[in-house]
Formats: structure tokens, C-alpha cells, sequence
């Protein structure tokens, strides 16, 4: 079993910037993919970035694209989601999760993890 837990949401203004932590326990975290995924009030959840389990490959929704940065630290059990820019529509309760799969395809959708974080909340004012 992981567990996963984010830290880090809250109340920015837009043009702000936060960082979302997604520490996990229970099974090395190296052998996961993670991912970040977020759902705002009325719509489907959504992937916003993913990252492979040595570091070097890492895919990003549209939407976010040169604003948000995901990394990890398999040292310190952590994975992190640098938001800069941010803007009112990106809005939404923010998971952290992790996936077991041998093989990155298919892992741009949550049908892929089987570990998911409580979600932290990231509210833009405008």
C-alpha cells in the first residue's frame, strides 16, 4: 500500500505562484509514476502533469504548459507541482497520484493509478 499526501493549496491572487508536495510512505517511491491531476466544481478531473519514476520525462496538459513544473525527489519521497502564473480558471481541489504500470502509455488517465492523495485546495482570485 502508499499513501499519498498533498500539501501546499491555498488563496493566491492571479499572476501568483504556489507549490504543491506530494510526500509518500508505505512502498518505495521511486517505483511509481506520478501524477497530478485536478477537478473543479462542476467538471470531470483532469490530468495536469506526470512525471516517469527516474525524472527525465514528464508531460503537461495544454492548459498549463510553461506555467506549471512537476518534479520529484526519490531521495526525500516527494513529488512537486511548481504552479507560477496563475490564473483564475486553474481553480480546482488538486490530487496527487501514483501509478504502478510498467509502461507510460495510458498514464495520462486516472484509470492508470491506483494510489491517490485527499487533493489539497488551490483557489485564484482574479
Amino acid at each position: 500500500q502508499v499513501q499519498l499526501v498533498e500539501s501546499g493549496g491555498g488563496l493566491v491572487q492571479a499572476g501568483g505562484s504556489l507549490r504543491l508536495s506530494c510526500s509518500a510512505s508505505g512502498r518505495t517511491f521511486s517505483s511509481l509514476i506520478i501524477g497530478w491531476f485536478r477537478q473543479a466544481p462542476g467538471k470531470e478531473r483532469e490530468i495536469v502533469a506526470r512525471i516517469n519514476r527516474s525524472g527525465d520525462t514528464t508531460y503537461y496538459a495544454d492548459s498549463v504548459r510553461g506555467r506549471f513544473t512537476i518534479s520529484r525527489d526519490n531521495a526525500k519521497n516527494t513529488g512537486y507541482l511548481q504552479m507560477n502564473s496563475l490564473k483564475p480558471e486553474d481553480t480546482a481541489v488538486y490530487y496527487c497520484a501514483g501509478s504502478t504500470a510498467r509502461t507510460l502509455l495510458g498514464s495520462n488517465s486516472g484509470s492508470a493509478y491506483s494510489y491517490w492523495g485527499q487533493g489539497t485546495q488551490v483557489s485564484v482570485s482574479s
